[in-house]
C-alpha cells in the first residue's frame, strides 16, 4: 500500500515539475507567432449576431494565446515515458515499482490523450490563421464531432472485444450487462464529454474544473485497486495545475481545443475503465449543464420565436452577462466541482 500511494504522487509532482518547465518553452513560441484569435465572434451557431458573446470574447484584443492545452497532454506523456524509461534502464530499483504504463489500464487512455490533443491541436492551429465564423474559426463542429464519434467507436471497440468489456456498474444495485449496446452508450458518453468542452471560456475556470473530475477518479480507481490508472489520473491533475498555475488570471494562455478534446475523451475512458460511468453526471456536472445550457439555448430561439432563457450560452458566460465578474464564476464553478466531485466518489465507493 505505501508504494501504491508514492507509486501515485511521485509522478503527478513530476508532471506538475514538466509542466512548469514546459511553459516558458512553450508561451515564447506562442506568442512569437502570435498564436491567438484575430477575429472576435461575431455570430451564434444558429447564425444570430452574437453581440453578447462577443463583447465577453475579446481574445483578438487581449492577444492572449491557445494552445495551453499543450502543458497538459505533454507533461503527461513526459512524464509517463521517463518513469517507463527508467524503468527499463535500471529494472531493479525503484523505477520498476514507479511506473504506470500498462496495456489493460493506461494505453487506452493515453492514446484518446494524445490523439484528442493532436486532432484539436490542429484546430487551433487553423482558428488562429483563419477569419472567424461563428465559432471563430477552424475545423467544423461537425467535422470534430465525426472525429470524436470515430474514437469513441474505437475505443468502443478496444473495450468490447479486446477488454470483454460490456457492463456498467450502478451504484447500489450491481453490474448491468448492455452487450452490443455497450457500444452506442460509450460512443454517446464521449460525445456528450467532448461538449461539455465549452466551458473552456473564462481565465482559470476548466482547469479547476477538470482537475476535481480527474481527483474523483483517480480516488475511486485506487479503491479498486487499478493502482497504474490511478496513477494516469492523478499525473493529469499534476499537469492540468502546471496549466492552471499560468491561466489563472490574466491568463497567459488558454486551454482550447487541443486540451479540452484530450481531456474530455481520456475522461470517458477512464470512467469506463473504473465502471463509474453511472456517477460520470454527477462528478462532471458542470460539463453537462454548460452543455446543456447550449442545447437549451439554441433550442429555445428556433421553437419559441428567437426567445432566449439564458442571457447568453453557456451558463458561465451568463453569469458574466448578468454582470458577475469572471473570478466570482471561476472560483464558485471550482467549489461546486469539488463538491459534485466528492459526492460523485462517495456515491461509486459505497454502491
Amino acid at each position: 500500500m505505501p508504494i501504491d500511494v508514492v507509486k501515485i504522487f511521485v509522478p503527478t509532482v513530476g508532471a506538475f515539475i514538466i509542466g512548469i518547465a514546459l511553459t516558458p518553452i512553450l508561451t515564447d513560441f506562442l506568442y512569437r507567432k502570435k498564436m491567438w484569435k484575430k477575429t472576435s465572434v461575431k455570430k451564434t451557431v444558429d447564425g444570430k449576431e452574437a453581440t453578447i458573446t462577443s463583447a465577453l470574447h475579446n481574445d483578438e484584443e487581449r492577444k492572449t494565446p491557445r494552445m495551453g492545452g499543450i502543458v497538459i497532454w505533454g507533461s503527461v506523456t513526459i512524464t509517463i515515458s521517463l518513469f517507463f524509461i527508467l524503468s527499463l534502464l535500471f529494472p531493479q530499483s525503484i523505477f520498476s515499482k514507479l511506473s504506470f504504463l500498462s496495456q489493460n489500464q493506461t494505453w487506452l487512455p493515453l492514446f484518446t490523450l494524445l490523439l484528442g490533443g493532436m486532432f484539436g491541436l490542429i484546430d487551433d492551429y487553423l482558428v488562429c490563421r483563419e477569419k472567424g465564423t461563428y465559432d471563430g474559426g477552424g475545423l467544423s463542429l461537425r467535422t470534430r464531432l465525426l472525429f470524436v464519434f470515430f474514437l469513441g467507436l474505437a475505443g468502443a471497440w478496444w473495450f468490447y472485444v479486446k477488454l470483454g468489456m460490456d457492463s456498467i456498474h450502478v451504484p447500489f444495485v450491481g453490474d448491468i450487462h448492455l452487450g452490443l449496446f455497450f457500444i452506442p452508450l460509450f460512443i454517446g458518453v464521449i460525445i456528450l464529454m467532448y461538449s461539455g468542452g465549452i466551458i473552456d471560456g473564462i481565465d482559470g475556470l476548466s482547469g479547476g474544473v477538470f482537475a476535481a473530475i480527474f481527483s474523483a477518479y483517480a480516488v475511486i480507481a485506487f479503491a479498486q485497486n487499478q493502482i497504474d490508472l490511478a496513477a494516469f489520473s492523478s499525473v493529469v491533475v499534476g499537469g492540468i495545475l502546471a496549466f492552471l498555475w499560468f491561466n489563472i488570471p490574466p491568463a497567459r494562455f488558454f486551454n482550447s481545443e487541443t486540451g479540452t478534446m484530450a481531456l474530455t475523451t481520456s475522461l470517458t475512458v477512464v470512467a469506463f475503465l473504473t465502471k463509474a460511468v453511472f456517477v460520470l453526471p454527477i462528478i462532471a456536472f458542470l460539463l453537462i449543464v454548460t452543455s446543456f445550457s447550449t442545447i437549451i439555448q439554441i433550442l429555445s430561439k428556433k421553437y419559441r420565436n428567437g426567445k432566449k432563457v439564458f442571457l447568453v450560452a453557456p451558463l458561465h458566460n451568463h453569469f458574466q452577462a448578468k454582470g458577475w465578474p469572471p473570478y466570482k464564476v471561476t472560483m464558485r464553478y471550482w467549489v461546486l466541482s469539488v463538491v459534485f466531485a466528492i459526492i460523485g466518489t462517495i456515491i461509486a465507493l459505497v454502491g
